[in-house]
This record gives structure tokens, sequence and C-alpha cells, in this order.
């Protein structure tokens, strides 16, 4: 088959896989036509509204296996290029929007396209989903948060692929562009409903509230955890090793290991930075994510006449901000830490002065990120234990 006809073929296929009605299918299998129900969309939201939570999951389930499995079948060919599965992943994706079987009457594509992005480019999809998590626990709406997460997808793509618009990488980027407007064109009848302020929610259950406290508990957790672990632990253990192992004599070092002869205690802290270097991008990054989970469920909580839920939000929206502060202050130290070695004396000299300050700052705002985050566990004590029903 000449390439031409492998492409053409497979977004053939794709968009047939795509089109499957999942939603409607599973309705009808329940006596029901979803497109007289509800709002009369074929997708999870509107299924789990009308015939219950787990017809829903099953539904977002099966739609997000019509995305990735035809790109996954594409990546599993070997073309050598993005071309094969992008264009699978786009057929299935408008496939799911457009359905031949439906005459073209179709879903928003928030499943089916999470699908696709999962395989296609699964870290900006991971922070997509957890930005769609966080949104909904604010915010009860699940167009929101999907209109956001598709937004954050994009971002996210062009912020973390180097040169995303060149060669290698125009046609991935190209595709979470136009992914990104269709969900936000498929959701402008959610959009006019939000302005106005008649759009769906989520139902304040006790299940919502304990879904909501369970994200809130483990993203505290995990953030303080983080912390503790990698500023007392693992800097700890890693500077103490590269010192010693730079005061040990060359013959009391492991064979195997191709050191220089004459290497000291101040190369063994070089050694350091050069392996820690690279941890600090995942640090901030954990930080920031548990950080935005954590404020994100503490705002879906009422006051209740009680002034913890607002000190509770308030104090995590202060440890948040540390570490969105933090950031930059990081970078400037791993560059002063660089250039303290400089080959250029006058370089190197200011370098040596200005680390020792800014390094404290770094630390001292990292402790002050850890001592709000503890003082956020200790009030996870009080979570709500109720919520008041809100209009649905």
């Amino acid at each position: 088959m000449t390439d031409a006809g492998l492409v053409l073929s497979t977004i053939l296929v794709s968009y047939l896989v795509g089109a499957v009605p999942f939603g409607y299918l599973v309705a009808r299998a329940r006596g029901v036509d979803i497109l007289r129900e509800g709002s009369g969309n074929i997708g999870a939201t509107n299924v789990g509204r009308v015939l219950g939570r787990r017809f829903g999951i099953l539904v977002f389930l099966l739609d997000f296996a019509k995305g990735a499995l035809p790109v996954a079948v594409a990546l599993s060919l070997g073309y050598g290029s993005d071309l094969l599965p992008v264009s699978a992943g786009l057929a299935a994706f408008l496939g799911h929007m457009f359905p031949v079987y439906l005459r073209f009457r179709g879903g928003k594509g928030v499943a089916t396209g999470a699908g696709v992005v999962a395989v296609l480019t699964p870290l900006p999809a991971l922070g997509a989903l957890l930005v769609w998590l966080g949104v909904l626990c604010a915010s009860r709406y699940v167009s929101l948060a999907s209109i956001v997460a598709a937004i954050a997808l994009m971002l996210l793509h062009l912020v973390l692929t180097p040169a995303p618009f060149a060669a290698d990488h125009a046609i991935l980027t190209s595709f979470c562009l136009i992914a990104a407007g269709l969900v936000i064109v498929k959701h402008r009848a959610n959009i006019g409903r939000l302005l106005r302020g008649s759009e769906n929610r989520l139902q304040d259950s006790p299940a919502m509230l304990l879904f909501t406290k369970t994200v809130h508990v483990l993203a505290l957790g995990l953030w303080f955890g983080t912390v503790v672990f990698f500023t007392l632990i693992v800097a700890v253990v890693l500077l103490h090793t590269f010192e010693s192992l730079g005061e040990q004599p060359a013959a009391e070092r492991p064979s195997w290991l191709p050191v220089a002869p004459d290497l000291d205690k101040d190369k063994g802290i070089r050694l350091f930075g050069y392996a820690i270097g690279p941890l600090f991008p995942w640090f901030f990054a954990v930080q920031g994510v548990c950080g935005f989970l954590a404020v994100a469920t503490a705002l879906s909580w009422p006051t209740d006449g009680s002034t913890v839920h607002k000190v509770r939000t308030w104090i995590l929206i202060a440890a948040l901000a540390t570490v969105v502060a933090g950031w930059p202050l990081a970078q400037k130290v791993s560059q002063l830490r660089l250039e303290r070695y400089a080959p250029d004396p006058a370089v190197a000299a200011a370098a040596k002065a200005a680390f020792g300050s800014w390094h404290t700052y770094s630390l001292l705002l990292t402790f002050v990120t850890l001592l709000l985050v503890a003082v956020g566990m200790a009030l996870a004590a009080q979570l709500p234990s109720t919520h008041p029903t809100q209009g649905t």
C-alpha cells in the first residue's frame, strides 16, 4: 500500500470507530433515546445525568477507548512521523463529534479527545486532566472544566515542546490547536448558559463531598511529603555523598567510578549541583499540581458560619504563591551555581559572592511553604462534614 493509501485508509477506519455512538447505544439498551433526554447530547455527562453515574462512567470509558485505540494502532505501524497517528486521532475525534450513524449529531469530544491526547502527548494530557479535576471540584461545572482543560492542554503542549511549530512538531501542535478550538465551539451553548448562570452543575451530594475531601487530603499529603523528602532528605544526602566522595583519597574511591584524580570537596559540591539541578523542575511541578488541587477543593466548600474554611483557603493560596515565587528563585540559584565555576574570574567571583544570599532566600521560602502546608494538613482535621444543597 502506498503512503497516501495508508493515511487515507487509517483516516476512514479511525473515523468509523470514533463515530460509534456508545452513549446512544448504551441508552438504547436501557430503553432510552438519549437524543430526546436531558441536553440531547450522546456524551458521558448527559448519559450519567439521565441514566445514573455508573452508565456515565461506562460511556466515558468507551468514548475514551475509541479515541485511544486508533492512535495506538497507528503508532504501532511505525510510519515514522506524526502524520499517521495524528490523522487517526483527528479522524476519531471528528467521528465522535459528527457521527455518520446519527446523521452527524454527535458529542462534544471531551472523552474521545482525552483518549487521543493520552496516547499522542501523555504529559500535557496528564496536566490537562489535573486541571479538569481541579476546576470541576471548585466549580461543579463539567462544561467549564472541559473547556479549561482543552485550553490547558494546548498551552502545556506549547510550553513543554521545544520549538512546537518546527517541522517535526508542527503536525501535533496543529492538532492540539484544532482540538481545543473544536471543543470550545461545541461548548458554545454551555458557554452561553455559564454566562447567564443557568448551566447544569453537579449536585453537592455526599459522594461529591467525599470525593473532594479525598482529593484535598491526598494533595496535601503529597505536597508535604514532596517538600520534606526533597529538601530534608534528598538534597542533604546527595550533598553529603558528593562531599564525602571528594574528600576520599583516590585509592579508596570505587574502582568503577571514572572521576578525575584531582577531585576534591569543592568539585564534589559541583557534582552535587549538576546531579540535583534536573530535579528542581519536577519538584516545583509536583508542588504546583498539589497546591492547585488543594486550593481548588478548598474553594468548593462553604464557610458554614465558621472561619476555619476561610482560613484554610487563604493559607493554601499563600502556600501556592510561595511555590510560584520559589520557581524563579530556584532558577536564579541554579544559574549562580554554574557561574561560580565560569572561566571568567570576574563572573565566577560575582556568582560566588551572590550565591549564598540567593540560596538562603530560596531555602527560607521553601520552609515557609512547608510551614503553611503543615498548617493546612492540621486544618484537614476539620473538613466539612455536610454540604448545603445548591442548584443543579
